[in-house]
């Protein structure tokens, strides 16, 4: 009789426990389905509204749910976009990225694929991390690696969708991001300046100078590589150099000495064209 009553004794204490701790073993008491009974269409619209509400992993848990109970319908087709334009609103650039190609690759003769492509290129041309945020960082100082990715993204909707809605936005896009990249390379070189790397500054400026030969920076890559001659006594490139500059930039400020303060403090430049700094 007393071993019976222990044995009770535990079953009432572990029935206590399994309701005083939610009782794991079933599920979490809390945890409510709220979408139960509800068809497609208005899982799709209560994923919609929690888009507008900002509240996008909810949105994400409700389109999953009609790709995981509806999967062949329109609604599911739709809702693996809606993922995708969730997580990059998030923002969460390699989830994005990862739900629209798996999106294009379940889906490439959609209607709206194109919208896929373009998501991609938006997601890296968003994309910033945390301390970049917290310094307000220049976009041009970034590791240009996902600048690039954003641009080929744009590219392949603009190769294969010229005629797609979003490609005009792409363009313009992609035109920043050019002129972008060629700001890093010139950022670049001005660290080497400082540095007294002149070797290092003139391949960054040359780089520039053959990628990226319609961006703002030609002028100044070639008045970085100038100054990296003269400072290197290379005499005879210096002076070719500044040849091409003249022809092409006449008005430079360069040449006529209109150069912010902070642009005077490092390059021999001035010193090429007027043996003093000014």
């Amino acid at each position: 009789m007393k071993v019976l009553s222990m044995k009770r004794l535990f079953a009432v204490s572990l029935i206590s426990l399994c309701f005083l701790s939610g009782c794991a073993i079933f599920g979490d008491p809390t945890d409510i389905d709220d979408t139960k009974g509800w068809g497609p269409e208005k899982i799709f619209a209560a994923g919609e509204a929690q888009i507008r509400d900002h509240d996008y992993d909810k949105a994400i848990s409700y389109f999953q749910k009609i790709e995981s109970r509806y999967p062949h319908g329109s609604y599911a087709v739709q809702g693996m976009l809606e993922i995708a334009y969730a997580y990059y609103k998030k923002p969460d650039p390699a989830a994005a990225i990862a739900a629209a190609d798996r999106f294009i690759k379940q889906h490439p003769h959609h209607p709206n694929v194109d919208y896929a492509y373009y998501l991609k290129g938006l997601a890296t041309f968003n994309e910033r991390g945390i301390v970049e945020k917290f310094t307000e960082q220049d976009i041009s100082d970034r590791d240009p690696k996902t600048l690039r990715d954003s641009f080929l993204y744009f590219k392949d909707l603009v190769t294969k969708y010229p005629d797609s809605k979003y490609s005009k936005d792409a363009i313009q896009r992609m035109g920043y991001l050019v002129n972008t990249l060629a700001e890093h390379e010139i950022h670049v070189a001005r660290y080497y300046m400082q540095r007294q790397a002149y070797l290092a500054a003139i391949n960054r400026c040359k780089f520039v100078l053959e990628k990226y030969p319609e961006a703002p920076t030609q002028e100044e890559a070639l008045v970085i590589m100038i100054s990296a001659y003269d400072a290197l006594g290379l005499e005879d490139y210096k002076q070719d150099t500044l040849r091409v500059l003249k022809a092409n930039y006449p008005q430079s400020n360069f040449l006529t000495g209109k150069v912010p303060e902070d642009n005077k403090q490092w390059w021999k430049f001035w010193e090429v064209l007027f043996g003093n700094k000014p």
